[in-house]
């Protein structure tokens, strides 16, 4: 099933992703890996740990099916749990998780058989014969996958000791940091204090006002600078613009300095107007800003008190972004602290708007400054993926879009990008193919080129 053709539909869709993309390197500039990870480099003891120790989307498929939970995050042995994933997976028709599954057994470990509970002791077996001959580790895998830049996520008061510790390794890639500072930003939080503690620690400056708590980040963002970030991230799970001013915003903070509750409006105009001065920041530094919207997490809240976050319990969130994020997108660019900005929904009824708005905020010399961010979480699925390019292509530009990204704490799921790409040659080709664009090589391959990595190394202005 899974052959060289799969999922590229038409002739021109084949050449294109045999003769462009599937052999283009990958710049993931966002994912979740872990640095300390790659940096021990450490052999993986089987299958099951790299597959589903970390993997809430299987998990989510596994609840559905009935699986216990002592055989997702549970006390089973490893074996087991390859079985009851191996279960769940040969009845998920349709779903981008049969896709993944068995591109990532067939890439990777070279399975032959679509995985399924008759054979998953056989290809359990299979694989861990390949991680112990091979000696497979984090590394490995992602030479493997010609991976030249891994942007990993971490919190402003990591000291990034490992990032520091792999530069000193003689490697085929680049890991480097990522500024996300959510923490620091969601101030209703119960923890909010305690996390300021911590924050202070960080730049060894207490934090007792507002002043003293935008020192400590722009302290952190000079930090990560030198340790070669690129990036800011921040997830928005929501979105509300009010005006303000630094001296409202003061008081609000020294209210939740005295432990008072906050109104919705008070945490609003907080979180926006930092978000503002962050992005004066990251301007300064030329970095890029990346708005992730719309989660709406930890629903199940027995299963939240048990297992804790980013468990399988999020689903998108159902808001009108429109008005709040122009607001604040113009709010930035009247102060002339605009940076480069790509912006994800996790709900893709927000497609048409995420495709135009961009449109409105350019700058001269730059390809696409604001960008509507990859199909995410949700919606990198077939459908999803295709929307998105569809959407994009009619509503934005889609030559300089700047392409997928993992988002992922798998080592595996670098598979998603070949995912990626079979979609996007099969969109511009059947484009192609029913006469609607020039059947130009020069020009196509110029434009796969740069959707699969070019552009991203462009927009962030990426040494070779």
């Amino acid at each position: 099933m899974l052959n060289n053709d799969f999922m590229l539909k038409g002739k021109t869709a084949k050449l294109l992703y045999n003769n462009i993309a599937k052999n283009a390197p990958i710049y993931d500039y966002h994912c979740h890996l872990s640095a300390k990870e790659i940096y021990e480099d450490k052999v993986f003891s089987n299958i099951s740990k790299i597959f589903l120790e970390f993997d809430h989307y299987k998990w989510r498929a596994m609840r559905y099916a009935g699986v216990p939970e002592a055989y997702i995050t549970g006390e089973a042995s490893d074996f087991d749990k390859f079985k009851m994933w191996a279960r769940t997976c040969e009845r998920l028709i349709g779903s981008p998780l049969y896709h993944w599954t068995n591109m990532e057994l067939k890439n990777f470990f070279g399975a032959r058989e679509m995985l399924k509970e008759s054979n998953a002791e056989k290809i359990y077996e299979h694989c861990n014969k390949k991680i112990s001959e091979e000696a497979l580790s984090p590394v490995k895998f992602i030479t493997s996958s010609k991976v030249k830049l891994i942007c990993t996520t971490d919190d402003p008061i990591d000291n990034l000791e490992y990032h520091k510790l792999i530069t000193e390794k003689t490697l085929d890639f680049k890991v480097l940091p990522t500024f996300r500072p959510d923490k620091a930003l969601n101030i209703s939080k119960e923890d909010y204090l305690d996390y300021l503690n911590a924050l202070s620690k960080s730049s060894s400056l207490e934090i007792d006002d507002y002043q003293s708590l935008i020192t400590v980040l722009k302290n952190r963002i000079d930090y990560f600078t030198k340790a070669g970030c690129k990036l800011s991230d921040h997830s928005l799970e929501s979105l509300y613009y009010y005006d303000t001013d630094e001296t409202e915003v003061s008081e609000i903070f020294k209210k939740r300095l005295l432990k008072n509750n906050l109104t919705v409006e008070e945490t609003e105009k907080f979180k926006c107007f930092t978000l503002k001065i962050l992005a004066e920041e990251y301007t300064k530094h030329n970095w890029a800003m990346q708005l992730h919207i719309g989660a709406m997490r930890n629903n199940n809240d027995t299963m939240f008190k048990k297992l804790g976050p980013d468990a399988g319990f999020d689903i998108m969130n159902d808001f009108n972004i429109a008005p709040h994020l122009s607001k604040l997108l113009a709010s930035m660019d009247k102060g002339s602290a605009l940076p480069k900005t790509m912006i994800y929904t996790l709900n893709s009824k927000d497609n048409l708007v995420l495709s135009a708005l961009p449109h409105c905020f350019g700058e001269d010399g730059i390809k696409g400054k604001v960008q509507f961010g990859a199909a995410w979480w949700f919606n990198d699925h077939k459908e999803g993926i295709y929307e998105h390019l569809k959407t994009l292509a009619s509503q934005g530009t889609l030559a300089y879009f700047v392409g997928m990204l993992t988002d992922s704490r798998s080592f595996l799921s670098y598979a998603r990008h070949d995912y990626f790409r079979r979609i996007l040659c099969t969109f511009i080709g059947t484009l192609v193919d029913d006469e609607e664009f020039e059947n130009d090589s020069v020009i196509l391959e110029e434009i796969i080129e740069g959707i699969c990595f070019k552009n991203i190394k462009n927009y962030l202005e990426l040494e070779d």
